[in-house]
């Protein structure tokens, strides 16, 4: 999202011209065969005026909303899919903070009281730590605590923007976005914030990175070619691959939990909605139809063993 501080009208404006935001794994197409297990799908949706998070089937049945106080975001699932991490401008309505809740939507729980704006929660592979970016210092850094909301810590400290915070499969490493060297590149650190690597180097926009889970691969989006389209790298920044290729703006590329498919948002028929690809960017097929705007869908992921 690599958003700077202003309020979330703003925000969604931006999301909407620069490639509207969505993290996302799928387990398959809808033209595949039956699903390769069970999960939901978290997602946020203004279809009731305004943004709550809603969950569904894979399939795309049994939409239910979950938030209904004030304004919520960017859903992300706890490893098991007990919980979800969200952020919400529920006790301030010029910032957020991050929230978690239970996958029933009971229990909603304030974790971070910074009166910054705190965004984009992202639950490591274990379960433990969330990591979140936060401009309490006057900049976003990218920030990792406890999932109860204790130990709060900064991992990144740069006179810039650093967002969009992803964890590798194995939780050593966090791959970001940042624009500290003047346009927003893609970057990759270990988890206790060392070793800071840039792995994107064009004059482009490129944002919103996303592991494959065997962490050979990052998806991620950039606008190189004039407008948002989804490529591919290498984990470490070789062969860099176009995966889609229209007029349109693809945006926030998430992997499926066995890394077949991509998930991400098109406005190719009109209007933001969520499409799946093969890994390769073949049969790319459009999952969601709703006139409102549907962002950040967030696939369930299986518990590690």
């Amino acid at each position: 999202m690599a958003i700077c501080d202003r309020d979330r009208h703003e925000i969604f404006a931006s999301r909407l011209l620069l490639g509207l935001s969505l993290a996302v794994c799928f387990l398959l197409l809808p033209a595949a065969a039956p699903a390769q297990g069970s999960g939901r799908i978290a997602f946020e949706s203004n279809r009731s005026g305004l943004y709550q998070v809603y969950v569904m089937n894979v399939d795309g049945s049994a939409q239910t909303m979950l938030t209904r106080q004030s304004q919520n975001f960017d859903p992300a699932w706890s490893p098991g899919g007990k919980q979800l991490a969200f952020e919400s401008d529920r006790d301030n309505r010029r910032t957020s903070e991050i929230y978690t809740m239970n996958a029933n939507g009971t229990r909603q729980r304030r974790l971070t009281t910074s009166p910054a704006p705190d965004r984009n929660p992202a639950w490591s592979p274990n379960g433990k730590t969330i990591a979140f970016q936060s401009n309490r210092t006057g900049n976003y850094e990218i920030y990792v605590m406890n999932t109860n909301g204790s130990a709060q810590r900064k991992l990144t400290s740069k006179a810039a923007d650093d967002s969009d915070p992803a964890w590798s499969p194995d939780g050593r490493k966090i791959a970001f976005d940042s624009n500290r060297d003047g346009n927003y590149e893609i970057y990759v650190m270990n988890a206790d914030g060392t070793n800071q690597i840039r792995l994107t180097t064009n004059r482009a926009r490129d944002v919103n990175p996303t592991w494959s889970p065997d962490a050979k691969k990052i998806a991620f989006e950039s606008d190189r070619d004039g407008n948002n389209e989804i490529y591919v790298m290498n984990a470490t920044g070789s062969r860099q691959t176009n995966l889609t290729s229209n007029a349109a703006r693809d945006s926030d590329p998430t992997w499926s939990p066995l890394g077949r498919i991509i998930a991400f948002v098109s406005d190719r028929d009109g209007n933001a909605e969520i499409y799946v690809m093969n890994a390769d960017g073949s049969k790319q097929t459009r999952l969601t139809n709703h006139p409102a705007v549907d962002l950040v869908p967030n696939f369930w992921q299986l518990p590690r063993r």
